[in-house]
């Protein structure tokens, strides 16, 4: 039974780093991110998830739903259709996620005068 186990991500043989880079990694956060907004099937989500490629999005998907955090239903048609959603534990990632991304977009402005700083003190410096 896992539920006695003390995760710590900072310990390298925990397996709750595996988890934690399928959710902060930059496909796997979009990809949460994107089916918040709810039920997409998987070209929906790529175009939605702009710039990941077909293979990535894919693995992210795989990767994901094999944490618990992304559900795949397959319906019966001909042609397959294959929806992808978020399942409640994959939800409530998704909107502690959201509130990081958004704190990201806001502070953009602060971000880019940051690194025109940073550029600007490192061009002076370089012969």
């Amino acid at each position: 039974m896992t539920d006695d186990i003390a995760f710590d991500v900072f310990a390298r043989a925990c397996p709750s780093r595996g988890t934690l880079e399928h959710v902060t990694g930059r496909w796997g956060s979009l990809t949460l991110g994107a089916l918040y907004d709810g039920t997409f099937r998987f070209n929906e989500l790529r175009r939605r998830v702009d710039g990941v490629s077909e293979k990535m999005l894919s693995q992210t998907l795989h990767a994901l739903e094999r944490d618990g955090l992304v559900h795949r239903e397959a319906q019966p048609t001909n042609p397959p259709r294959v929806d992808y959603e978020l399942t409640p534990l994959g939800r409530e990632i998704a909107e502690r996620l959201l509130g990081l991304i958004e704190l990201v977009e806001g502070r953009m402005p602060q971000v880019l005068s940051a690194r025109e700083s940073y550029d600007a003190a490192r061009e002076t410096v370089t012969p």
